[in-house]
């Protein structure tokens, strides 16, 4: 009992140290890519290793111009990712390598974003964070 409380405790510390070097390699490499946009309060991030699929939804208001964009590690290679609507219909890809999109609305809408860490075959699966940014201007 004593060794899986232990084992639960180191867990959670690991998880911890993740989240904090995640959060503060997003404020030093991700955020430059909104300037001009302010920053929603949410932070969406994750730990991910080659291979790995995310997915978030996230709604938007009509009359305001967004930028989203998905920053990640450069550990984790060439990651994509796609808008997707509420019917699971691609509408925008960055297979063209942008790191960003600008768009505005005339609808409130929901809108799915798919990110996808490149598989490899490298003996070693290093993990690295990414995030998705949101940015909004009136």
């Amino acid at each position: 009992m004593k060794r899986l409380s232990l084992c639960i405790a180191v867990l959670s510390l690991l998880s911890a140290s993740a989240s904090a070097q995640c959060r503060t390699f997003t404020k030093r490499n991700c955020l430059p890519v909104l300037e001009g946009y302010a920053q929603n309060d949410n932070y969406n991030s994750a730990v991910l290793i080659a291979g790995d699929e995310a997915e978030l939804s996230v709604t938007f208001l009509p009359s305001t111009e967004y930028r989203v964009a998905v920053c990640a590690h450069p550990v984790l290679g060439d990651v994509t990712f796609d808008i997707l609507d509420q019917q699971g219909i691609r509408i925008w890809s960055n297979s063209n390598g942008e790191d960003h999109v600008d768009f505005s609305l005339q609808h409130a809408q929901r809108l799915r974003f798919r990110i996808q860490v490149p598989d490899t075959e490298a003996a070693i699966l290093h993990e690295g964070c990414v995030s998705l940014l949101v940015g909004s201007k009136d």
